[in-house]
């Protein structure tokens, strides 16, 4: 009975430290939430900050976006915001992950692009 409890310790510490570590690939900022408008034609939604992650769906140009958090990909030197997509064609919300530029552009964000951290 205690080795079962051991190796769940162990199991639950090495968890707690590859978790740790994956979250060093990727910083994210929150922001109180704020709503833009999708400016590139298209722009994947995905599960994850990450051009490798799985596509939930596809936000068009002029698409509302409430977005609430920022994150910068380290290894692609890119930056991604995170919310929810309003399609205009049919009304279908997608939340996810979207390249920075296509879904908060200067012009329609009150905060600016966040610096990219060290």
């Amino acid at each position: 009975m205690i080795t079962r409890h051991r190796a769940l310790a162990a199991a639950s510490l090495g968890l707690a430290v590859a978790t740790g570590g994956l979250a060093t690939a990727t910083t994210a900022q929150a922001y109180d939430t704020g709503t833009t408008t999708i400016s590139c034609s298209a722009v994947k939604v995905r599960t994850a900050p990450s051009k490798t992650s799985t596509v939930v769906g596809i936000g068009y140009r002029r698409d509302k976006v409430v977005y609430d958090q920022w994150a910068y990909r380290k290894v692609e030197k890119t930056w991604y915001t995170h919310g929810t997509v309003t399609r205009r064609s049919d009304d279908k919300r997608i939340r996810g992950y979207m390249i920075y530029n296509c879904a908060n552009p200067y012009e329609t964000n009150p905060a600016p692009k966040p610096s990219i951290p060290k």
